[in-house]
């Protein structure tokens, strides 16, 4: 089994910073693509940030210059670091992994629960 599991959200003025984290678990062979979703109320769920397994990176034009994604492969972990928070950030953020676990010859794609980010005075 593969869990994924973020941290990091809650409450931040207009202007401040927030660090999202991303933990993966299980029975890990190997994780290619991690990334940042974001969904607000009422629409739907759109890429923030994805980074490979080799570290290339890539970014909506919407955070670009303001967020940056980042990854620590011994720890199966990857990162959001978001600054200058806007209030049109608010949203749930999800994390997705693919992964391929030992007992499989395929990769699938794994999400987290999600963790809310406000961005309020």
């Amino acid at each position: 089994q593969v869990h994924v599991v973020e941290s990091g959200g809650g409450l931040v003025q207009p202007g401040g910073s927030l660090r999202l984290a991303c933990e993966a678990s299980g029975s890990i062979f190997r994780i290619n693509d991690m990334g940042w979703y974001r969904q607000a109320p009422g629409k739907q769920r759109d890429l923030v940030a994805a980074v490979t397994s080799a570290g290339s990176t890539n970014y909506a034009d919407s955070v670009k210059g303001r967020f940056t994604i980042s990854r620590d492969n011994a720890r199966n972990t990857v990162y959001l670091q978001m600054n200058s928070l806007e209030s049109e950030d608010t949203a749930v953020y999800y994390c997705k992994a693919n992964i391929r676990e030992f007992s499989l010859a395929y990769a699938l794609d794994y999400w987290g629960v999600g963790t809310q980010v406000t961005v309020s005075s």
